[in-house]
């Protein structure tokens, strides 16, 4: 046969070929050889095909897993940098609706929670109908005042008809004006006595007053005010220069941190004890965030006394190793929840050893995130800390999710909220009827979530997507996130204590790094003197210049020292206006979140 000859592409036409070419069996079989040869060929050219269309179509996928992936980050990007992170949900009425049964008790329940939600609004009502008090546009009666009697124009003296005029008093007319901040020197003088008629016996000095620095020549008043400005209104040092050269005093840096130092100094035993009064429990949450330490030329050497000494010289000794010029340290928040305490401690790292060191001896629950160091500090404590987990931190991982599957998150989303309607009807309650509250209504809402992230009406979502991450949170997390329903003194999460390193950010922003260790450590001092008056809403210089001059004075007495004591006995120094704010802020958002309820019904 021809080798010109060309054979079908299937086996009937090649038998069709033989019957009409009468072709002999060897032939024949060496045509149907050849036959299935081609279509051998032809079925690999197509599966090789096949696998090419399978690869692209993997490719595409992945391409487009990475292009959502990349949109989500890009609208995280610009939701964190231009719009308003808020992360109020509100209920989308196209979604499902949760059915919870209706069962006797669901209803009661039902009923009960639209009767309490009608109450907060009509209290509100009322409130907002009360006649409110006039705002007094009266200037501070307390304040100073300097008088100035204006002249009377030459015009003004004489009357065209009767001759002239008589002052017979005036119509006053107060301006409020600011004075710039003034600095005095105050010359204290120190008696010396001598026998006259006995030279030998020779001079007396009366005891001179102690000072922060060496020889009194700053006062505590200078203190507080250099520490309210850097650690209060995050002003760093340089810039504090400007502000005292207004008031005619120039001084150096250096002199302006050797101030700080000394303070820091002189408060350490007080924060120590404040140290002591948060680890008393029962209940602490936390948080950290990162400072810049600029690595220190030298390795400081072992100090036997100090626990944090040999992961110091660890860090650093590796941080000169790599010849790194910056180490990236923490500032630790620790906040008491029953007494309104906040403490800041710094390490060079975010090992556990940081928390370990300052929870020692501590029993009671621990509220943090998901960092595993916490894990490791309550295995350690051998069941002396509990952890729990902030429910804040698990819903905003869903809430970050939601566009990559809105349906999903929209059912989570609405459970918890429910769970902090809860608690903002408890948060007037006592305790233990808190805790009695989150056991009748809180506990059933979570079996629904348990039920919810590990059925199979989640199972269409891929493990690389974002909200199968909030997913794997919420399961990793779950019996910490639990923790709050046992026990009516703790709160549902740790968001008052993340504030805390807002306080941080603002001012690593101003003084962007911290220049050594030991001023980290002061750094967390004085960040807790402040922090700590803030939070009970004292006058922080006032606060701060006082307990400066009873330390210096010698007392010891540090309980009369927190501020939270100092306080009561310093009634005038409370910023009141803050208190006010928040009540009516709260009051606000309770009728708000009523309204929200109610219109669930």
């Amino acid at each position: 046969m021809s080798s010109q000859t060309k054979f079908p592409s299937d086996i009937e036409a090649c038998h069709r070929l033989l019957r009409e070419q009468n072709i002999s069996l060897v032939e024949k079989d060496v045509v149907i050889t050849e036959c299935r040869t081609v279509i051998a060929e032809r079925d690999t050219a197509l599966a090789a095909k096949d696998a090419l269309v399978a690869q692209q179509n993997q490719q595409l996928a992945e391409q487009k897993d990475k292009l959502a992936e990349y949109q989500l980050r890009l609208a995280a990007a610009l939701q964190a940098a231009f719009k308003k992170r808020i992360e109020r949900y509100l209920n989308d009425p196209s979604q499902l609706k949760i059915d919870f049964g209706d069962s006797p008790d669901v209803a009661d329940a039902a009923e009960g929670i639209a009767d309490a939600a009608y109450e907060a609004i009509d209290g509100y009502e009322r409130r907002r109908q009360q006649p409110q008090k006039p705002r007094s546009e009266q200037l501070p009666a307390h304040l100073p005042r300097i008088e100035l009697k204006l002249p009377v124009s030459d015009d003004q003296k004489t009357c065209p008809q009767h001759g002239e005029r008589e002052v017979i008093g005036y119509d006053w007319q107060e301006t409020l004006e600011i004075v710039p901040p003034k600095l005095v020197v105050r010359r204290t003088g120190i008696p010396k006595l001598a026998c006259r008629k006995h030279e030998e016996c020779g001079v007396a000095e009366a005891q001179r007053p102690v000072g922060l620095v060496e020889g009194n020549r700053y006062g505590t008043s200078v203190a507080a005010q250099i520490v309210v400005h850097k650690y209060g209104f995050h002003l760093p040092v340089y810039r504090q220069q400007d502000v005292f050269a207004s008031c005619g005093w120039t001084p150096a840096r250096s002199t302006l941190q050797n101030i700080l130092r000394a303070t820091a100094e002189c408060i350490r035993p007080l924060v120590l004890h404040l140290r002591e009064v948060v680890r008393a429990g029962p209940i602490i949450g936390t948080d950290d965030t990162t400072v810049t330490l600029v690595t220190p030329k030298d390795l400081p050497p072992p100090d036997p006394l100090d626990p944090k000494s040999t992961r110091v010289r660890e860090v650093i000794a590796a941080a000169h190793a790599e010849a790194r010029k910056s180490i990236t340290a923490r500032m630790w928040a620790y906040r008491s929840i029953t007494t309104p305490i906040d403490v800041f401690d710094f390490t060079v790292s975010r090992h556990r050893d940081g928390p370990e060191i300052f929870l020692d001896g501590f029993t009671g629950t621990l509220i943090a995130d998901c960092y595993a160091g916490y894990d490791a500090v309550q295995t350690k404590s051998d069941g002396r800390i509990v952890r729990g987990a902030c429910v804040a931190h698990a819903r905003r991982k869903v809430f970050n999710a939601r566009d990559n599957h809105p349906a999903h998150a929209a059912v989570l989303l609405s459970m918890f909220q429910q769970l902090y309607d809860i608690e903002d009807r408890a948060k007037d309650f006592s305790a233990d009827d808190r805790k009695a509250l989150r056991q009748a209504e809180a506990k059933s809402i979570w079996e629904r979530i348990r039920e919810y992230v590990n059925g199979d009406v989640v199972a269409n979502v891929l493990p690389k997507e974002t909200f199968a991450q909030a997913l794997t949170y919420l399961r990793n997390q779950f019996d910490h996130l639990l923790v709050y329903l046992d026990d009516g003194l703790m709160p549902i999460d740790n968001n008052l204590t993340e504030q805390l390193m807002k306080k941080v950010a603002i001012g690593r922003k101003n003084w962007l790094f911290i220049g050594e260790v030991e001023p980290g450590y002061r750094a967390a001092d004085l960040f807790t003197i402040v922090s700590s008056a803030v939070r009970n809403d004292l006058d922080v210089f006032a606060n701060v210049k006082d307990v400066l001059d009873r330390l210096l004075a010698g007392e010891t007495d540090y309980e009369a020292l927190r501020p939270d004591i100092w306080r009561q006995a310093h009634p005038e120094a409370v910023r009141t206006y803050r208190e006010e704010e928040r009540a009516a802020r709260a009051d606000v958002n309770k009728a708000r979140r009523a309204r929200r309820r109610v219109s669930r019904k």
